[in-house]
C-alpha cells in the first residue's frame, strides 16, 4: 500500500475531481439595471416627460398657433374676430355756442345780440373817432350769475379774426356808441347790462369769434359771430 510523503498534506492533488475544478465558479455579474437602479429610475423618467412633450407639441399644435397669430392679427389692425372693423372712439368737440346761444364764463352769462358794421367813423362830427381799418360792433347782453356784484372789463373782451389774431375794443369808439359801456361797470347779482363794443379791424378782415371774460385772468368762453 502507497503512502503519501510525509511533507505533502492528505487529499493535496492537482487533479481535477470527478465533477471539476476543485474552486466554486465565480459569482455571476449583476445586470447594469440592477446595480444602478436609482439611475435607472430617474432615467425612465426623463425619457417619459420628453415623450410626453414631444407629443404634445409644446401646449398646442400647429393649427391652435395658426389660429392665435390670424387673431392677433386681426387685433393688430383694428378688427374684430367676425372680419368686421372695430369702431374707432370718437371726440367731437362740443360745439361752440352762436349769436343768441348764452355762454358762461365765471359770475356772468354773455349773449351776443349781434354783429354789425361801424362804418369808418364813430360820434359827433367834431369829436368824432376814426377807424384806421373800419369798425366793427358787437351787441352783448351781460347777466350777472353769481351771488355777489361783479365788474365788468370792457377791454377784456377780445375779438378773433379767422386766423386767430385778436383783437381788443376801441375804447373811445366804444364810448361814443354807447355810453352805458362804462369801464369796471358794476353789475349785482340777477341785474342784467346790455352794452355795445366797437372794435377797430383792419378792412377785409371780418370777425369770426369773440372771447369773453368775467375778469381779466378768467379762462373766458368763445362764441361764434359766423
Amino acid at each position: 500500500m502507497s503512502q503519501n510523503p510525509p511533507d505533502q498534506p492528505p487529499f493535496a492533488s492537482s487533479q481535477p475531481g470527478p465533477h471539476g475544478s476543485p474552486y466554486p465558479p465565480p459569482a455571476p455579474k449583476k445586470n447594469f439595471f440592477v446595480r444602478h437602479k436609482l439611475l435607472t429610475g430617474v432615467g425612465v423618467l426623463v425619457l417619459l416627460i420628453v415623450v410626453i412633450s414631444t407629443a404634445t407639441g409644446g401646449g398646442g399644435t400647429s393649427e391652435d398657433s395658426n389660429t392665435a397669430g390670424s387673431a392677433g392679427t386681426a387685433t393688430a389692425t383694428g378688427s374684430t374676430p367676425n372680419g368686421s372693423a372695430a369702431a374707432e372712439p370718437t371726440s367731437a368737440a362740443a360745439p361752440r355756442p352762436g349769436i343768441g346761444a348764452p355762454a358762461r364764463d365765471g359770475k356772468f352769462e354773455f349773449v351776443v345780440r349781434g354783429v354789425r358794421d361801424g362804418g369808418t367813423t364813430i360820434g359827433p362830427d367834431f369829436m368824432a373817432e376814426r377807424a384806421q381799418g373800419r369798425f366793427v360792433l358787437v351787441d352783448l347782453t351781460v347777466r350777472n350769475i353769481g351771488n355777489e356784484a361783479q365788474s365788468l372789463d370792457v377791454s377784456s373782451q377780445k375779438v378773433l379774426s379767422t386766423k386767430g389774431t385778436q383783437f381788443s375794443p376801441n375804447t373811445t369808439a366804444t364810448i361814443s356808441v354807447d355810453d352805458a359801456a362804462v369801464f369796471y361797470e358794476q353789475i349785482n347779482p340777477g341785474n342784467a347790462l346790455q352794452l355795445t363794443i366797437a372794435y377797430d379791424l383792419p378792412t377785409g378782415v371780418d370777425p369770426a369769434e369773440i372771447e369773453l371774460h368775467d375778469s381779466l385772468f378768467s379762462g373766458g368762453v368763445t362764441v361764434a359771430l359766423r
